[in-house]
């Protein structure tokens, strides 16, 4: 395996950034940034705690809009799968995340900060499930998937 277009200085800062918002929504309304929950609550809305959802989804939308505006070469990747297995994926990731009561942002960036075991073994299960299904996508399957 080698690494391409490692950039670890973007890396870092979107990882400070990432640290900075899941921190302030805790301090300012004492929530966790886990995104499949804010979107859940947007999606099926709760009187009073929904505002602060959609503006801090908004939010990531439009940092992503911003950023690759501002730098153009962060737009440029490109994906090795077709429509529909991307649709199948997100269909997947969206069921795993209401099984695991929450994500990788709600575990594995708030909850591991907090020192929560149970987001400490959601997220070492959410990082070996990642790992098997790329194994056996990549060496097991190999060209038996086409994209």
């Amino acid at each position: 395996m080698s690494i391409v277009n490692f950039t670890p200085i973007p890396a870092l800062i979107g990882g400070i950034l990432i640290g900075l918002a899941a921190t302030l929504v805790l301090l300012l309304n004492g929530k966790l940034a886990g995104i499949s929950g804010i979107v859940a609550r947007v999606v099926r809305p709760v009187p009073g705690d929904t505002a602060w959802r959609a503006v801090f989804l908004l939010g990531m939308v439009a940092g992503g809009a911003l950023t690759f505006a501002v730098w153009p070469s962060t737009s440029a990747f490109g994906l090795d799968a077709s429509w529909s297995r991307i649709l199948i994926g997100g269909l997947l990731v969206g069921i795993g995340t209401r099984v695991g009561g929450g994500c990788t942002s709600g575990h594995g960036v708030c909850g591991i900060s907090l020192g929560s075991r149970r987001s400490i073994v959601a997220t070492l299960t959410f990082m070996a499930t990642g790992f098997a299904t790329v194994y056996v996508l990549r060496h097991v399957l190999a060209g038996g998937m086409s994209s």
